[in-house]
């Protein structure tokens, strides 16, 4: 080996242990995007949220005062993250609710902010999948 050699020599191995040290990483963050994206199919969004149940939805997701005509009574439990999900990829139905309720009530999901129940699981069902 020449001295011109030897330079080369460090930075190849600094460079096979950032890829070793990568490698792990990859590892690690493998199972815990699996096991966010296993939460995202069981999390769970109240429609309305707690601070305004007993609350109706009317046609644009906002929470009206119960018995407002034109307005839809809550479901009886909170909307799955995984129907959710499906019903806004598809276009389709949300279990047990017909077109206009399920309209209302992906609306009411949609316009949720920073700090209401069920934002972080709807948050979660907008990141992208793999």
């Amino acid at each position: 080996m020449s001295d011109q050699d030897q330079p080369s020599q460090p930075g190849r191995r600094r460079a096979l242990r950032l890829g070793a040290a990568g490698a792990v990483a990859v590892v690690s963050i493998r199972p815990a995007m699996a096991q966010a994206y296993g939460s995202v199919l069981t999390c769970d969004i109240p429609v309305p949220d707690p601070g305004r149940a007993g609350g109706f939805i009317d046609k644009n997701g906002k929470v009206v005062p119960a018995g407002t005509p034109g307005a839809y009574a809550p479901p009886g439990r909170p909307l799955k993250g995984e129907d959710i999900r499906r019903a806004l990829a598809s276009g389709g139905n949300l279990p047990g609710a017909d077109y206009e309720r399920s309209r209302a009530y992906l609306k009411y999901v949609q316009s949720l902010r920073s700090g209401t129940t069920g934002f972080t699981c709807f948050a979660s069902l907008q990141m992208p999948r793999r």
